[in-house]
């Protein structure tokens, strides 16, 4: 039951007496009350905040009394801010009781549109309605967690896995503001509770798996991979195999999700943030990029080459030496692309220092996979911008080795040659076969062999491994004089008159009417002209 008084200062709870019952007790500001008693008034106040209100249904109800209770978080929060050695032991279980009953809660069903037809970046989030609670809880919370009297060893007592997983849970809600908050409140559990890290990230695998293998739709993947951003960035060297599988067959698969551009920045970092700890993972890393390296999605084919060119920037030259000859292929296939984004993505490579200084170091592997791409497309390409940067990329090529750019130019013109006189001898090929066909006595049998589009009536397919039996030759005549009188009475009927059939579906008189009065445009002209 709650009540306010007349100044609608003091809020009344019902707290808890000797004989069982609830009694209302006034509520005090903090700086009215004696140092002695500010533990069982913060206790009183934490109580009265685990009374949930209805905004959603109807957010004019208990007005007065929802204010009261942004009053009691407003000055909590204060409180354990400005004061010390105010968070004692009883105090704890109290606060992680008021977080789990104003946040853990069932989620609402998304109101935006599941699968193919969700689009993270258009359809507009729901907003948590009761909001102004929520983020005073949040921020309470927060405040106590970072507060210098906070205590883990006490506080794992409440802080368990349960309540992590039911944190871990909230990050599926629709309002971007509760992800943030989440993001940072997990961040510091991690932090100050060693006993609950593996545990943490066993969930955020679970939950990555469930997203990249079933429902392809989270809410909250952006804000897990900067937590993990974080985390990674910890990690002690050499780094376990377990950190290893979890890039490998966690963090890699992410890419090939529909909703990638949502995270992507995030995952980015992250794969970056695992190179630069260990180089090894060179290969691995860029093979599964190449796997997933998107076939008829060029923004998201953008993407790729972004976080490629983030992992060259760290990569070491003796990892770029077993990766350069599949990656340039890839590249070449993208300065090729007919979206100019992709073409013009991929050719900035050659305004990166690093990546040319790599690409001088080993031009003799990367200019003939390169070369036939530039070449080709610098004359192809329908967008000018293309060729300004493919002349540019050349023009490196040729400083870098005038005497290879020569070779490829060489071997480039050879390889053409090469292409037109096979084309040529394949067409010259082609037309002795037709003449030979023509010279065959029983061509003009063979000609009158009509396949009808069914299948059903034509002749039956024969496979002519040797000279043909007494049967096949038997067979063929039988099924050519069968093709034969089908031919005949196709010409007869080919000579009778021409006679509309009429549907035998009832016409609507008007359109009927309108058939009939309708005129053709060439005799409306004729007559005009005639005039």
């Amino acid at each position: 039951m709650l009540t306010c008084n007349k100044a609608g200062i003091r809020m009344v709870v019902d707290a808890p007496n000797s004989n069982g019952p609830f009694q209302p007790v006034a509520l005090m500001h903090f700086r009215d009350c004696a140092p002695a008693e500010q533990e069982k008034l913060f206790v009183q106040k934490l109580r009265q905040c685990c009374v949930l209100f209805d905004f959603l249904s109807d957010p004019l109800s208990d007005l007065k009394w929802k204010e009261v209770k942004r009053a009691a978080l407003s000055e909590m929060v204060e409180y354990i801010t400005h004061n010390r050695n105010v968070i004692t032991e009883p105090i704890y279980p109290e606060v992680v009781h008021v977080f789990a009953v104003n946040m853990f809660r069932t989620l609402p069903p998304s109101s935006n549109p599941t699968g193919a037809e969700f689009d993270p970046e258009e359809d507009e989030p729901t907003l948590e309605a009761a909001w102004p609670h929520l983020q005073l809880v949040y921020e309470f919370f927060l405040r106590f967690l970072e507060s210098p009297d906070f205590q883990p060893n006490i506080a794992k007592k409440y802080i368990d896995q349960k309540f992590v997983m039911q944190l871990l849970d909230l990050f599926d809600s629709e309002d971007p503001r509760e992800r943030d908050f989440l993001k940072t409140t997990l961040h510091r559990i991690y932090g100050k509770f060693l006993g609950l890290r593996a545990y943490i990230r066993k969930h955020i695998n679970n939950i990555f798996y469930r997203f990249i293998y079933e429902t392809e739709h989270h809410n909250g993947i952006a804000e897990l991979l900067e937590i993990l951003g974080s985390i990674i960035n910890g990690f002690a060297l050499p780094l376990k195999e377990e950190h290893k599988i979890f890039l490998l067959k966690v963090l890699l698969p992410l890419h090939k999700v529909k909703s990638l551009s949502v995270y992507h920045p995030q995952l980015a970092y992250c794969v970056v943030q695992f190179l630069e700890k260990d180089s090894t993972l060179t290969e691995p890393v860029v093979m599964a990029l190449l796997k997933y390296w998107p076939k008829t999605h060029s923004p998201k084919e953008v993407m790729f080459l972004n976080e490629l060119e983030e992992i060259l920037d760290v990569i070491e030259p003796s990892e770029f030496v077993k990766v350069m000859e599949p990656l340039f292929r890839q590249l070449a296939k993208c300065v090729s692309s007919p979206h100019f984004q992709v073409a013009e993505r991929a050719l900035y490579y050659w305004n990166n220092e690093y990546i040319m200084s790599l690409i001088s170091d080993n031009a003799a592997k990367i200019l003939p996979i390169m070369f036939p791409a530039l070449y080709r497309n610098s004359k192809t390409h329908w967008n000018k911008t293309i060729h300004g940067l493919i002349y540019n990329a050349l023009k490196l090529f040729m400083e870098m080795n005038q005497k290879l750019f020569d070779d490829c130019t060489q071997q480039f013109r050879a390889e053409k040659n090469k292409e037109k006189a096979k084309s040529k001898d394949r067409e010259e090929a082609w037309i002795k076969i037709e003449n030979l066909a023509k010279s065959n006595p029983q061509v003009c049998v063979c000609s009158l062999i009509r396949v009808d589009s069914t299948g059903l009536n034509g002749p039956v397919a024969m496979e002519f491994d040797g000279p043909l039996t007494y049967e096949e030759v038997h067979r063929l005549k039988k099924t050519v004089t069968e093709e034969v009188a089908q031919l005949r009475t196709r010409d007869q009927r080919k000579d009778r008159p021409m006679v509309r059939r009429k549907s035998d579906l009832p016409q609507d008189i008007y359109t009927a009417k309108a058939l009939e009065t309708h005129r053709r445009a060439d005799v409306m002209i004729t007559t005009r002209d005639g005039l």
